[in-house]
């Protein structure tokens, strides 16, 4: 594990895997690269197919800072984080993912004026980046109140993923404020090649067939699972390998 600086200092935790072309793959809520990426396969499936996977964790998530100062939150702070990281490693060539959060936080990279070679949306439907705020708001209610939940609830089971991680419910609560919705004029002006995939029985973030009919030069895979558990199928890591195919 290496530490870099996010857009302020605040210490980023990062874990790289393999060797050959560079790409980031961004983890979800509550979660992290290990979590996200290295614990079921991905993250070594992608690896093998010929790249160098890096894998930050986001602030207030993971082995990196979680600051209380509402100061190191500022609108789209994950990708400024990013875009912090990518300067420092010197990237100028690379490939990029992102799992639910993570694919929020990349179609705000690419917003803001990222160019990757290929970029994928995992996780993410179509509501998921041009919709309001009631997903975040969603979230804001789980981490102010973590228990009490009617078990088998979407509430109870967000309650339980972030008490396995362990997750900072002061610095992810002020982190839940940054999100910002990307308009859907800007998305289909992105013509970035990219993949969206998202199991089947996914639709946390609206709809991932809608998002990829919107994208000008996007592909549609969809895998078994739901929002929790397609990141954790086989089908996942062997799907992204796939479509990047053996880097040149």
């Amino acid at each position: 594990m290496a530490r870099f600086s996010g857009f302020d200092g605040a210490e980023i935790a990062v874990v790289e895997l393999g060797e050959g072309r560079p790409i980031l793959l961004l983890h979800g809520l509550f979660s992290s690269g290990e979590m996200n990426w290295r614990r079921y396969g991905a993250a070594a499936e992608i690896a093998s197919a010929g790249y160098r996977v890096i894998m930050p964790d986001f602030r207030a998530h993971g082995q990196s800072a979680a600051p209380h100062d509402p100061a190191a939150y500022p609108p789209d702070v994950l990708a400024m984080d990013v875009e912090a990281l990518i300067a420092q490693l010197g990237l100028t060539d690379f490939d990029i993912a992102g799992y639910s959060m993570g694919a929020r936080t990349l179609a705000r990279l690419l917003a803001r004026g990222l160019k990757p070679g290929k970029a994928i949306l995992s996780g993410m439907g179509l509501e998921g980046l041009i919709g309001g705020t009631a997903r975040a708001d969603f979230f804001k209610k789980v981490v102010t109140q973590p228990d009490g939940w009617p078990a088998g609830s979407p509430e109870s089971f967000a309650a339980a993923f972030m008490k396995q991680n362990k997750v900072d419910g002061v610095a992810v609560g002020l982190l839940l404020d940054t999100f910002v919705s990307t308009p859907i004029e800007v998305l289909r002006g992105i013509e970035t090649r990219m993949l969206v995939l998202c199991g089947v029985d996914d639709r946390d973030n609206g709809s991932a067939p809608a998002l990829a009919l919107e994208l000008p030069n996007a592909a549609l895979v969809e895998i078994a699972g739901n929002h929790m558990s397609a990141v954790t199928k086989p089908d996942f890591g062997t799907a992204i390998a796939a479509w990047l195919g053996h880097p040149l």
